[in-house]
């Protein structure tokens, strides 16, 4: 589990106005009472397809929110254009409570708005829990004769558009590769980069040789651990998980520091009118999904299926999503 590594800066958010604003919104509607809610299904809303990591701990974790609030829970997939089509979905749905968001939201809903043209920010969602976090792991092909990762920048310097590498389009890997040439001083074009939609086809890729390395999430790399040479671990301190350097000490010979972005973060979300109209029926949802995390039956299942199942908090998610949104924002030329 990579619970440890998340991350301890970021940039504490408050909705400005927050206070007055549910103020005003208690004195202009009638909500249903907090006893009566709910008094309905409600709706999980997966901004993947089905089998991807978001859609795995949705489904995972939906039948036991459902004893917790006592109502069916239903869990749907709403993929495309790199999360947004889910994300208009929900904006466009009641602010009621009834519709929640699953997702991995960092950084797929931070590029969206950056770099995919969104209609929406980051603060028209409020982040109930971020309970799945994962690093990257830049790794070579086991027989791509890359032991290190300043011998494969040198390579990429030397030999233009001869080094082949998979990431997953707008990922936190994508970024740091180009990140990596950057600091280099590296020209973009001399790396041969092959963007993907999916982390699968992105390690099928360097698994079977038709690239020379990748970088991405560690944890979903496991099960191709023996095709693979790790070179580094996106993180500031290393991990049981890869026998790697992190990625400053990694390039530590080059002279050379690159900043540690958080590779992914999946948890649930509502709007943020959500939240300002029914704060009582948002802090009974988040009741649920705390209890339900808290269920030593859940763990032992979250576990026993390689997946997260942490606790932060609506404060700290709202926190860390806003950190990852002005790091990506800072570098988001590199991604276009």
């Amino acid at each position: 589990m990579f619970d440890r590594f998340l991350p301890q800066s970021g940039k504490k958010t408050l909705m400005a106005g927050a206070a007055a604003a549910m103020l005003a919104s208690l004195a202009m509607t009638t909500p249903v009472a907090a006893g009566d809610y709910p008094d309905r299904p409600l709706d999980l809303v997966v901004g993947f397809g089905t089998g991807g990591s978001a859609d795995r701990m949705t489904r995972a974790v939906s039948t036991y929110l459902a004893e917790e609030l006592g109502v069916p829970v239903r869990v749907t997939n709403r993929p495309g254009a790199g999360t947004q089509v889910s994300a208009n979905y929900i904006l466009s749905r009641p602010d009621d409570g009834y519709t929640v968001y699953a997702s991995t939201f960092a950084p797929y809903l931070t590029n969206t708005i950056l770099t995919g043209g969104a209609q929406y920010g980051i603060e028209d969602f409020s982040f109930i829990n971020f309970q799945w976090f994962d690093l990257d792991l830049i790794a070579a092909n086991k027989d791509s004769g890359f032991e290190d990762l300043p011998s494969l920048l040198e390579a990429i310097r030397d030999n233009p558009g001869e080094v082949r590498a998979s990431v997953v389009q707008g990922s936190a890997g994508h970024l740091m590769v180009r990140l990596l040439l950057d600091e280099a001083g590296i020209p973009q074009e001399n790396l041969n980069l092959v963007t993907y939609n999916s982390g699968g086809e992105a390690r099928s890729a360097v698994a079977g040789g038709q690239v020379h390395f990748t970088s991405i999430s560690a944890q979903g790399s496991e099960g191709i651990r023996e095709f693979l040479t790790p070179l580094a671990v996106v993180s500031d301190e290393r991990i049981e998980q890869w026998d790697a350097p992190t990625i400053n000490e990694a390039l530590d010979p080059m002279d050379i520091e690159v900043p540690v972005l958080q590779g992914s973060m999946r948890g649930f979300a509502v709007t943020a009118e959500t939240e300002r109209q029914y704060p009582e029926r948002y802090e009974i949802l988040s009741e649920a999904i705390q209890n339900t995390l808290a269920r030593k039956e859940v763990q032992d299942h979250l576990e026993g299926n390689d997946i997260g199942g942490v606790w932060i908090g609506p404060e700290r998610s709202n926190e860390l999503m806003r950190s990852n949104f002005e790091v990506f924002e800072a570098y988001a030329d590199l991604l276009n």
